[in-house]
């Protein structure tokens, strides 16, 4: 048998023909050439066609670029989900630049961390969100460029700046002759972590990455061409999880939300035919809770995608009985939001109520565009074995994680050890391949020598009738260690004692999962919907018991 040789790829090199850098701008190229008289944006009495939203986008880059922004300068935002926040995602990139979102409730001293380790050259900035801004900037060493936003609908705020956003953008060229970035791997976007254990960390985007995941939002929710997306998700979260970008391949229409509220949020759903929203738990919690006289009824089918916390049982069905349909994602900063999805399996649909929103809470399995997803002892990164009870780490690696932190090379290494991104989340791994969340390994409660799931306890008390938000977190015991202690907000009009719901859960797991301590009142929250467990744990330290 003779040995046959390989002929050399001669003359098969990457040329422009047959690659090109991927980008999400491709998708805004591709809709306004294909659908420009569709609606893009709708807020309040503004309606704007994917045409004249891709003008304003041009006239933006162009503006930038003649106030002297280069490739791989940082443009940062602080806004709330208005148009301009969404021209932003797409003509501060077109400039070449790096659009930095702003969390709208940082305070000046984090925001003045932010502007200054980002270097940013401008701010386009809400004028209800002047004042943290003009206090930081007291601190920030080379103060950037301000364009205030003074949108129509905002109730409140200052002028800060004699430049606003209107008169920037017709000081930009409507044709300005844009290209795709050279390099796919270029930043397009940095997102700060909210810093909860020291300074916050800025995760960088590159455009490949941006790509991908809009793209993949697309195939692992079913979305159809043309959806109607409500802005319930900050766009500040990881650039709203790429739907900023996944709406404008779809030539749907980002329908904006300034504020979150129940009840304009079911009046929105019916009037602009919503498809489709996303959001935290405490967004859910919102809408469930909601009087039904101020309840706007609508006939279309309705998705919703929430991550953080698993929904309770009772949570998805009430959803599922106000005609919107929940499913489960989980993500971090760090890998672009959402790559992992309850990817839903119809046979499960014969399975009784209960079994299917105990399916259905899982976090899943990974997106179809991301490479590989595991659950492993972080040392060792031995894969632990697929039972359902034996928890390792969340690792994830592919082409929809960060490209690292800015200038901060030793966090980038630990995160990215043994070529996996850590996430810091421990799970279990089912038969079925499905992880389900178990906690933060910080979060997890050693009593006694016996580990205790802080979200296995705060599942069933999310069951109980009374309770909207639960956060359980571990307080120090002489005897134990540490023991489980519960932070529980009621339902407005309900009534429950701590005796009442530590026997109701005596029924349910464990006694010694159960808290020895309920404290009622207010769970304080990120601005993002997160439970700041690290405030709840130095309350808990104070407690008597």
């Amino acid at each position: 048998m003779t040995e046959t040789t390989k002929q050399p790829e001669t003359g098969l090199e990457r040329n422009d023909a047959n690659f090109v850098p991927l980008s999400p701008l491709s998708y805004l190229r591709r809709t306004v050439e294909v659908y420009p008289d569709r609606v893009a944006i709708v807020h309040g009495d503004i309606r704007r066609t994917w045409s004249e939203m891709y003008d304003r986008c041009r006239q933006l880059a162009s503006a930038l670029q003649n106030v002297g922004i280069k490739q791989g300068d940082v443009v940062a935002i602080m806004a709330p989900n208005i148009p301009e926040f969404i021209e932003a995602s797409h003509g501060v990139p077109m400039a070449g630049a790096v659009l930095n979102s702003l969390n709208i409730r940082l305070d000046p001293q984090a925001l003045a961390f932010i502007l200054n380790h980002s270097d940013a050259k401008v701010v386009l900035v809400d004028t209800e969100f002047a004042g943290p801004i003009q206090a930081a900037l007291e601190f920030v060493e080379q103060k950037p460029v301000l364009i205030d936003i003074v949108d129509p609908l905002a109730t409140a705020g200052d002028r800060i700046s004699e430049l606003d956003y209107e008169t920037f953008l017709e000081s930009g060229d409507i044709s300005f002759d844009w290209a795709l970035p050279e390099d796919e791997w270029q930043s397009i976007a940095l997102n700060y972590t909210s810093g909860t254990t020291g300074d916050p960390k800025g995760v960088l985007y590159s455009h490949r990455g941006a790509y991908l995941n809009a793209t993949a939002n697309i195939v692992a929710t079913g979305m159809q061409h043309h959806a109607s997306y409500l802005w319930t998700l900050p766009l500040f979260h990881c650039n709203g999880w790429c739907f900023c970008w996944t709406i404008t391949a779809l030539a749907g229409t980002h329908v904006c939300l300034r504020k979150v509220d129940p009840e304009e949020i079911f009046a929105l759903i019916a009037k602009e035919g919503v498809t489709h929203l996303a959001g935290a738990p405490i967004v859910v919690s919102m809408m469930i809770n909601l009087e039904d006289e101020k309840r706007t009824e609508f006939t279309q089918d309705v998705k919703m995608l929430t991550g953080g916390a698993s929904p309770a049982s009772s949570v998805i069905s009430r959803m599922e009985a106000r005609g919107i349909t929940l499913e489960h994602v989980y993500g971090l900063t760090e890998i672009y939001g959402p790559t992992v999805i309850c990817a839903w399996k119809p046979e499960w649909d014969e399975k009784p109520a209960d079994e299917r929103a105990k399916l259905k809470a899982r976090q899943g399995v990974r997106y179809e565009m991301q490479e590989d997803l595991a659950v492993a002892i972080p040392d060792t990164l031995e894969a632990v074995p697929k039972d359902g009870e034996t928890m390792g780490e969340v690792l994830v690696r592919g082409n929809i994680v960060m490209k690292g932190y800015l200038k901060n090379p030793l966090a980038t290494q630990k995160a990215f050890e043994g070529g996996w991104f850590h996430t810091g989340d421990l799970a279990v791994q089912h038969p079925d391949g499905y992880i389900e969340i178990r906690d933060r390994s910080k979060d997890i409660i050693i009593s006694g020598g016996e580990n205790i799931s802080s979200i296995e306890v705060e599942d069933v008390l999310h069951d109980h009738p009374a309770i909207s938000s639960v956060a359980v977190v571990a307080k120090p015991d002489e005897k134990w260690g540490e023991v489980p202690c519960a932070f529980v907000e009621l339902l407005p009009g309900a009534s429950a004692t701590e005796g009442e719901l530590i026997a109701w859960l005596r029924g349910r797991i464990a006694h010694f999962k159960c808290p020895r301590h309920v404290v009622f009142g207010e769970i304080p929250k990120t601005g993002t919907g997160k439970i700041q467990k690290f405030h709840l744990r130095e309350t808990a330290k104070s407690i008597s018991i």
